[in-house]
Parts: structure tokens; sequence; C-alpha cells
């Protein structure tokens, strides 16, 4: 019986440690979500940014060049 008493007492501990770091896993995936919930991946930049890319306004692009750019880049 004292055995038993035992067993049951470890299984025990082991399930209120894993209920508890489950709980503590969803709370902080829950404060993470919350954190970033508002958070505005792309808004302009502000400041001195420095824009990188230059778009062609011309009414005819070369689709044979850009064909191959994407073929060569792997995409």
């Amino acid at each position: 019986m004292l055995v038993f008493c035992r067993a049951l007492f470890s299984a025990l501990k082991v399930m209120i440690l894993f209920i508890a770091c489950t709980f503590l896993f969803y709370y902080g995936m829950m404060w993470v979500h919350e954190e970033y919930q508002n958070y505005h991946r792309y808004d302009k930049p502000k400041g001195a940014a420095v824009k990188v890319s230059n778009q062609s306004d011309s009414g005819n692009p070369d689709w044979l060049d850009r064909l191959l750019l994407f073929y060569m880049s792997g995409e």
C-alpha cells in the first residue's frame, strides 16, 4: 500500500508540473501575440530612409529580360 501511495504521489507531481508548464507556455504565447498584434511591418519608414529600388514607368517592359532574371535568381 505504501509503494502504491508513493507511486501515486510521484505521478501526481509529474502531472502538476506538466499542467503548470502547459499554462506557462500558453499564456506566454498569448502575451507574445498581444505584444506584436499592433506591429505594422509594412508602414513607410520614418527618418532618413533611402529608397533602394527604382520602378520604370515605361509602357512596354522587356518581358524576356524579366523572365530570365526570374529564372536566374531561382525563385
